[in-house]
């Protein structure tokens, strides 16, 4: 695991973080599946650029979806 792959499993983690408190607290499914999806990743990918492409997904998901449950 190299500098990069750590800085982005960083990031998204904190962002994950957020998106499930939110999706929690306002009982979303998107927001909260989205931050459990950035959370749990960055262990099981392993190169940065497809982890930077699937966690720039996961996040964007979240704005593309809004949806009321």
């Amino acid at each position: 695991m190299d500098k990069s792959t750590l800085l982005i499993g960083l990031i998204t983690g904190s962002i994950g973080t957020g998106y499930l408190i939110y999706g929690s607290k306002q009982r979303k499914m998107m927001p909260l599946m989205s931050g459990l999806g950035l959370l749990i990743l960055p262990y099981l990918i392993e190169g940065s650029l497809l982890l930077s492409i699937v966690c720039l997904i996961l996040g964007a998901l979240p704005f593309v979806f809004k949806s009321d449950y």
